[in-house]
Parts: structure tokens; C-alpha cells; sequence
């Protein structure tokens, strides 16, 4: 994956700079002028360079004397999604993400990314892994590899995919590990922030220590689930069905052999021929309004589920989310061995 920084270039550069950084990007070309403060001032293509050096400049000029001074961009926090379908369908590949101050803090590329959600992350990645001893003796859970890569780093990659870049990971157990391979992200674009148990805080406990968050959307996901999942198709759902909570959910089939009959007071009401029963389980991922955040206990142990049980005694709406797709909760040493294979034919 490109740095952004590479699509950015100082507004007293000289043509010639720009002519050898739009080289370098090749297919990717177009370059975001920034101010001494890296403010977006304009944006610049090969085209813009073209038409200058043809109208007699030398590409000894600046490129203030050819940029473009009005470039589309989207704001962080503060843009709609819709928006960003919007550009992408209408074939706006590449476009910079500006804070409230008008920094460039990043550059989004459909080519490579799917969506630009304004959501955080939050990954918890502190638990001991134990039932996947010995591979867990040294290495913490999310850090053993699935095919190429650390089981948390599928997870990481798949949320950047949908523009996804504010994430914190939940560690305690050998949480050093995790945090000399992620670092804070910059190789991957994203930022990365750690919160350390220093007790065990269930689920979703360790969330109370995070009060700086980027966005009014939270998105909380185990860092041992494998999966395909759709994230821009469930934020759309969620935004959509105006909930306050919702949870990915997997479901499971069950089918009797047997007539099934229905009884009150041993009087046979109906029966069903040989029926099958869909049941949901819970699939360690969730999406929430950031306000609810505030039913958790500070520092307390609180799992996601009891969450969900104040929410609905509280009458907040709580959406089931069914997964149409690949999930697999890698617990166990079968699902280790069963995510070896998958890897190699599902695509994520």
C-alpha cells in the first residue's frame, strides 16, 4: 500500500518536482498541494503540467502558477457516506481527507479501498488464547498466522478496505508483541492506539478507557474472527434502520428428522413434517452510536452482551445484522487448522 504523503507536495515546489513525483505515482497520478502546515491549497495532474508547459511555462515555475484550486475532498468525522458513493461511482479515484483544520491527514484510493466508513475500530486483542496452547505459550493469539499473516492483521486489513483508519487495539496478555508489529500504524495508513488491561475486562470493558474517540460511530470486533464481511454493507444497514446497536450475527440451521408437534396440555395443536429451525448466534462483532457507550462501568469487567441486555431494557433499538458471508471464530485448534484451508479458497 502507498504512503499518502506521496500524493502530497509543497505548494513552493517546482513543476519539475511535480513532473517527477506524478512519474512516480504512475497510474495513481495526482498530486495534493499543501501549505507549510500540509493545509490543502489545490490538486495537480499530469494534464494540469501538460497544458502550463504548453502555454510557455518552464518547469523551473512553481506549481502555484498551475494547480487546480478547488479539489473535491472529504472531510474526517464529517462526511456523509453517501457522499462518498457518490465519488466513487463517479469515477473520483483518488481524493484527500482533510480534518477540521483543513490538514490533509489522508488520501483515499478506490483502486485499493472500497469505501471511506467514519467509523473507529476498536480490536480486543487481550485474551490468553488458552485453548490454543502450546501455539499460545509465546505468541499471543492474534499475532499467530492464518496463510501469510498474523489472524489480526486480516482483521486490520479488511476494515483499512473500507477506509477504516482509526483504530485502538484492547491488549494485555503479551500485548508488547502486538504493539512491536502494528506499531502505530503508519505502514498502513491507519492509526493505531493501544489500551492496556491491567485486569482482564471482559468483551467490551476495556472501551470505558478510550474517551478521545474520532467519530459518533464505533465499531468493536474480536481480533481472532476470520471473515469477509461487507462493513460498508453493515453501516449502511445500521444507518438505515436508525438503530442504536447492532450486532453480526451467524446463522445456524437445525433440522429435526422427526414430525415436531405442538402441544397445550398434552392436546396435540399441530405438528410440522421433519421442520428446520434458523437460530443466530452472537459473531464478536459489533456496530454502535458512541453515545450507549456510556452504560459502561469505568474500568469494571462488562461483556458485550451485557451491554446489549441494558440496552434493551432501556428500550434502545438492537439490530441483528445475518452474515451472508464467511465467518469463523478461530478458538480452537480445529478452527485454526480449518482457517489454514479456507484461506487458501475464500476471498477476503
Amino acid at each position: 500500500m502507498r504512503n499518502y504523503k506521496d500524493h502530497l507536495i509543497p505548494l513552493n515546489s517546482q513543476i519539475i518536482q511535480a513532473l517527477v513525483q506524478l512519474d512516480f505515482l504512475a497510474k495513481d497520478a495526482i498530486l495534493f498541494v499543501v501549505d507549510e502546515d500540509e493545509k490543502l491549497v489545490g490538486s495537480l495532474t499530469d494534464g494540469d503540467v501538460r497544458r502550463g508547459l504548453i502555454k510557455g511555462m518552464a518547469t523551473s515555475d512553481p506549481v502555484s502558477s498551475i494547480i487546480q484550486s478547488s479539489p473535491r475532498f472529504l472531510r474526517k468525522g464529517e462526511m456523509d457516506l453517501n457522499k462518498v458513493i457518490e465519488y466513487r461511482e463517479g469515477n473520483f479515484r483518488i481524493l484527500p481527507i482533510l480534518d477540521k483544520g483543513d490538514k490533509v491527514v489522508n488520501v483515499i484510493n478506490f483502486r485499493e479501498t472500497r469505501s471511506y466508513l467514519p467509523v473507529d475500530a476498536v480490536i480486543m486483542a487481550g485474551g490468553r488464547g488458552t485453548r490454543l496452547k502450546p501455539l499460545t505459550d509465546l505468541t499471543p493469539k492474534p499475532l499467530l498466522k492464518v496463510g501469510d499473516k498474523p489472524i489480526m492483521e486480516h482483521n486490520l486489513d479488511r476494515l483499512a478496505l473500507y477506509g477504516i483508519d482509526d483504530f485502538w487495539f484492547s491488549v494485555k496478555y503479551l500485548g508488547e508483541q502486538i504493539e512491536d508489529y502494528f506499531g502505530n500504524g503508519e505502514k498502513k495508513n491507519v492509526q493505531i492506539r493501544y489500551v492496556w488491561e491491567d485486569e482482564p475486562l471482559g468483551t467490551i470493558g476495556a472501551v470505558s478507557k478510550i474517551e478521545d474517540f474520532e467519530h459518533d460511530y464505533i465499531l468493536i470486533t474480536n481480533s481472532d474472527v476470520l471473515t469477509n464481511l461487507d462493513y460498508e454493507h453493515f453501516f449502511m444497514n445500521f444507518i438505515e434502520k436508525n438503530v442504536d446497536f447492532a450486532v453480526v450475527t451467524i446463522p445456524y440451521e437445525v433440522n429435526i428428522p422427526y414430525a415436531v408437534l405442538e402441544t397445550l396440555d398434552g392436546q396435540v395443536q399441530s405438528f410440522k413434517e421433519k421442520p428446520t429451525y434458523t437460530y443466530y448466534s452472537n459473531g464478536g462483532i459489533y456496530l454502535m452510536k458512541r453515545e450507549v457507550l456510556k452504560y459502561l462501568p469505568k474500568e469494571a469487567y462488562f461483556n458485550a452482551t451485557d451491554l446489549m441486555e441494558k440496552l434493551l431494557s432501556d428500550g434502545y433499538n438492537v439490530l441483528s445484522y445475518p452474515l451472508a458471508g464467511y465467518w469463523l471464530d478461530v478458538g480452537k485448534h480445529e478452527d485454526f487448522e480449518k482457517a489454514q484451508r479456507d484461506i487458501k479458497q475464500i476471498k477476503f
